[in-house]
């Protein structure tokens, strides 16, 4: 998400990890103002002041695919740091992402406890189920979006209007398919000068569940997967052509990084990088919409801080 709001023209003024690799990879990317370390552990006094907090707090306990995910799951409290920082920092707006298992956490109980403690800060919020690819993401990737505006602002965070759809319209273009996204990569093997275009060995199947789908070339990708625990091993998916499974680079490719973005750490490591980020083409589209505040320029800097 960083990057997409770096691409838009906005400032990124601080940036937080547990992760080491991930500090690694946005440290060479992005920048030096990244901080390794647990969010819980940081007091307020080291994040410096915004107009922007960004974030997305762990979704492991939230997703679908956990089919045992609870309201009691440790993942599934660190929002209360993201509203911890919200609530000192007081920043005009903010912007958080999950999955959409979220919405249906303990009959919805729990979206409502989100929504009421961001409420609390003092915003007003709305909350959107976005699938990435009517944003021109060449992949099938639902997501919830919560928007913040703090009370005493008058221009209210939106969400984009979609680019794309299934078929092109008048207003929008087509669903960019995995396979206009993939079609100028030669495979891992044969001669090329990509970054992280090495992929798993793990054996292609077709049981039709997450990482063993059967990927379409004539249709967006399906979601690109993580274990964000990083235990399990790699989870890719299958290449169109169902000979092997989608390199790094490519993963990246379908989560629309730049091809010059390289990612560091193992392999099962760059593929839980990939799966947990947020498409940078989207969070560029959102950026764009953001009003600029009216202020001295030495004052005007978005903070993006992840609070995991």
């Amino acid at each position: 998400m960083d990057l997409g709001f770096r691409i838009a023209g906005h400032e990124l003024a601080w940036a937080n990890d547990v992760d080491a690799d991930c500090v690694d990879t946005y440290r060479f990317n992005l920048g030096d103002h990244v901080v390794l370390g647990d969010i819980s552990e940081l007091p307020e006094s080291e994040i410096p002041d915004g107009e922007i907090i960004i974030g997305g707090f762990p979704c492991q306990g939230f997703s679908r695919a956990n089919l045992k995910r609870s309201p009691e799951d440790s993942r599934n409290r660190l929002y209360l740091e993201f509203v911890r920082v919200l609530r000192e920092k007081q920043p005009p707006y903010f912007v958080a992402e999950n999955v959409r298992g979220i919405l249906s956490l303990d009959g919805g109980k729990v979206v409502e406890m989100i929504l009421q403690d961001f409420k609390d800060c003092g915003y007003r919020v709305s909350h959107h189920l976005v699938n990435l690819a009517d944003f021109g993401v060449p992949q099938s990737r639902r997501r919830v979006f919560f928007l913040g505006t703090r009370h005493d602002i008058d221009e209210i965070l939106r969400m984009p209007s979609p680019t794309h759809a299934r078929e092109a319209t008048l207003l929008r273009k087509s669903w960019v398919t995995i396979g206009e996204a993939l079609r100028d990569i030669p495979d891992p093997e044969e001669h090329h000068d990509l970054l992280n275009h090495v992929s798993s060995q793990y054996k292609v199947t077709d049981r039709n569940f997450t990482g063993h789908r059967r990927t379409d070339p004539n249709k967006p990708s399906p979601t690109i997967l993580a274990r964000g625990d990083g235990g399990g091993g790699v989870c890719a998916l299958a290449h169109p052509r169902h000979h092997r499974r989608l390199s790094v680079r490519e993963s990246a490719i379908v989560q629309s990084f730049p091809l010059d973005f390289q990612f560091f750490g193992s392999l099962n490591s760059m593929y839980r990088q990939v799966g947990n980020a947020v498409p940078p083409v989207f969070a560029a589209r959102l950026a764009e919409g953001i009003p600029r505040m009216e202020q001295d320029a030495s004052e005007a800097k978005e903070c993006a801080g992840v609070a995991k």
